[in-house]
């Protein structure tokens, strides 16, 4: 469940998950840097790989949000098409910086 507070994104997340999400986040907000230094390399492959990583696992953490941004991100390095890759890596960049995890 998703909520909108002013500039906050509210995720109410199973408290069987709790102890994860700390790391999950973590690790997306590395995938951050990856992209971008894939997109620099021009790797599209590994940029897929990437999103259609978070796609499938976004959604099983609550944050159906990255399971959207996962497969525009997918969708678009299969494209070859940068500039969507940009678009999806600063929404995923300004999701992560927004989001607000609370425990359900």
């Amino acid at each position: 469940m998703m909520e909108k507070e002013t500039d906050r994104i509210r995720v109410v997340v199973d408290e069987d998950l709790w102890d994860l999400i700390p790391n999950y986040l973590a690790n997306r907000r590395r995938d951050v840097e990856a992209i971008g230094e894939a997109l620099a390399a021009g790797d599209f492959e590994k940029i897929r790989g990437i999103g259609h990583k978070m796609k499938g696992s976004g959604g099983g953490y609550g944050f159906d949000e990255i399971t959207s941004i996962g497969r525009g991100m997918e969708e678009a390095a299969k494209a070859g098409d940068g500039i969507a890759i940009r678009r999806e890596l600063k929404r995923l960049d300004d999701y992560l910086g927004k989001v607000e995890v609370v425990k359900g």
